[in-house]
């Protein structure tokens, strides 16, 4: 159901790469609530999704391609999109990240540490970089939003999460501290949303997956948090109802990360008794 929250607002979702992705829901979510928007991939992701289909369902859409650890790409992006939208903009969706060790089966205690620079600059400088450009470029409307995908893995351990844990807490920092610059200078908020495990094809790429979200699903008093849902929460923090929550990491897992343990995971864990009972 449609409510306009986005009605006149016009933004630039990162990430979509096929239907079971949470930028992709966005997108639709976004356009769906009134947005216009410009969806953008890393060029050999644009090879391989199916994006075009995506913006044809969202009113067709420009697709521009950027490498989000290259700024001439980044410059070229926010310049066709303020052409595009004749002027600046209202929110940015940030859902990009790869992990080359992970991808490789590089055990965290023996990482490549070329690998490990790739990941950190894809999965959280780029952040930093896509917000250097819209201040260079004063890309952003005033009250705009910036949120960006992440994961309880910057906080706890998640052994199979590798090198991403630490990509996921860079990127929990640089919405802090650019939150706060870019608050300052022109009241737009930056932040975090902290997604329950989501059958991505990124996310299925992690060790164990399935066995991840079983166990998330029982530790969650509400179940774990869909795509679809994620993409609502998106929405609503681009909208201006959400206009003084900025530098936060904001949880949406059903209540996951403040839950010790479940009786669900105690049954789990438990030995059966003599004789069944």
């Amino acid at each position: 159901m449609a409510n306009n929250l986005l009605k006149g607002k016009k933004g630039i979702i990162f990430g979509a790469l096929d239907e079971k992705s949470i930028a992709w829901k966005t997108a639709l979510k976004c356009y769906e609530e009134g947005a216009q928007i410009v969806l953008t991939n890393a060029p050999i992701a644009l090879r391989m999704g199916e994006i075009n289909k995506l913006a044809e369902q969202c009113g067709n859409a420009p697709v521009i391609g950027a490498d989000v650890t290259n700024m001439d790409d980044l410059k070229n992006l926010f310049q066709k999109a303020m052409v595009h939208f004749g002027g600046s903009f209202g929110f940015i969706l940030h859902s990009i990240g790869m992990s080359l060790n992970v991808r490789k089966g590089k055990h965290y205690t023996e990482m490549n540490y070329d690998w490990n620079q790739k990941t950190l600059d894809i999965s959280a400088i780029s952040l930093h970089k896509v917000l250097r450009t819209a201040w260079d470029l004063d890309a952003l409307n005033e009250w705009g939003s910036v949120v960006a995908l992440t994961y309880i893995a910057a906080q706890r351990v998640f052994p199979d999460y590798n090198e991403m844990a630490d990509a996921k807490a860079l990127l929990e920092s640089v919405t802090r501290m650019f939150g706060y610059y870019y608050g300052q200078k022109k009241k737009v908020r930056v932040n975090t949303i902290s997604q329950s495990p989501t059958r991505t094809t990124a996310g299925s790429g992690v060790k164990g997956f399935d066995g991840f979200i079983s166990y998330a699903e029982k530790m969650s008093p509400l179940g774990n948090a869909t795509a679809e849902d994620c993409a609502n929460y998106c929405a609503m923090m681009f909208s201006d109802l959400t206009r003084y929550v900025t530098m936060q990491n904001l949880f949406h897992d059903g209540g996951f990360s403040f839950t010790g343990v479940t009786q669900a995971v105690i049954e789990q864990m438990q030995p059966p008794t003599p004789g069944g009972k």
